[in-house]
């Protein structure tokens, strides 16, 4: 049955991890910040959720990731160097981070997973359905999955994943969902997940990426959830429970996303991310590309 629901106006982007993968660059530097050619990869998913409808981001960030509220704000002696330069192209750049969206910040405190950085949004985001971007899944702009992933949510209530379909072999990376279908080719009906299964246990090839559109309802549970795989308090833990119990927070749909995604969670997906996206601008693509196919064809002939 078609439900009414207020309009999603928040995102939430949890910012707080450690980035070990990408030791010793993050030693210093937040993961979020390594640039995609020329842009950190966090401006990219707080694009996303503005080219959504989504105006009104809160970041959950810890300790050492200061850059992030910097990125998002003024810099006033920049600028000014800029004009006076003359400069007006990269001084619009350099603005346009600071006027994306009204952004809000609260740290995570003690790291305890995806669940618990979700349960820091609580005050900030009230009695709405809000949704949840990883920065290290970027969307393609062309493929607007979150758009789709709210008007499935004002359609049925309750909350909606982002599912993509993998190699078997891939499925113990990710959380899995146990999936009916619907009437809608692209939404399934979710009835259990489970995180990070072995190869043999998995219920579907139907891996969970990072994008969410959460009721509320799912704070009570991260509250009362007790830490699973890896010692942290797992978001999908509380999905599958909101998937055994629609009274609790509606049911909980997927949306099937076979689009564009690029993953800058893994060294060489994060340069092969790159390697996509500067090849598809239109001020390096041209140049770029001749040079790869150039140095492609030299590797070839390497013995």
């Amino acid at each position: 049955m078609t439900q009414s629901h207020s309009r999603i106006s928040k995102a939430v982007i949890p910012a707080a991890g450690l980035g070990t993968r990408f030791l010793p660059a993050t030693k210093a530097t937040p993961k979020e910040m390594l640039p995609v050619v020329d842009k950190p990869a966090i401006q990219y998913v707080v694009e996303e959720a503005v080219s959504a409808g989504l105006d009104d981001v809160l970041m959950i960030t810890g300790r050492n990731k200061r850059p992030l509220e910097d990125h998002f704000d003024r810099n006033y002696e920049l600028e000014s160097a800029l004009e006076k330069k003359g400069d007006a192209e990269r001084l619009a750049k350099v603005q346009e981070s600071s006027d994306l969206a009204t952004m809000h910040y609260v740290r995570q405190g003690d790291p305890r997973g995806l669940g618990h950085a979700v349960l820091c949004a609580a005050p900030h985001v009230g009695n709405e359905p809000f949704a949840v971007l990883l920065g290290d899944d970027l969307i393609d702009p062309r493929d607007p999955l979150l758009r789709r992933m709210i008007e499935v949510q004002e359609q049925h209530g309750g909350s909606v994943v982002a599912l993509m379909e993998v190699a078997p072999e891939q499925i113990h990376l990710y959380g899995c969902a146990a999936v009916e279908a619907t009437a809608d080719g692209d939404v399934v009906k979710v009835t259990g997940l489970v995180e990070k299964p072995d190869p043999a246990d998995a219920p579907s090839s139907y891996a969970i990426i990072g994008r969410y559109v959460l009721d509320p309802g799912i704070f009570g549970i991260l509250r009362e959830t007790e830490p699973g795989r890896g010692g942290e308090i797992q978001l999908t833990d509380a999905l599958q429970q909101l998937a055994q119990d629609e009274k609790v927070g509606g049911p909980v749909h997927g949306v099937v996303f076979k689009g564009r995604r690029y993953d800058t969670g893994d060294r060489g997906d994060y340069l092969r991310a790159i390697v996509r996206l500067a090849c598809e601008r239109e001020d390096l693509g041209p140049d770029f590309r001749t040079w790869l196919r150039s140095y492609v064809a030299e590797e070839m002939q390497q013995p």
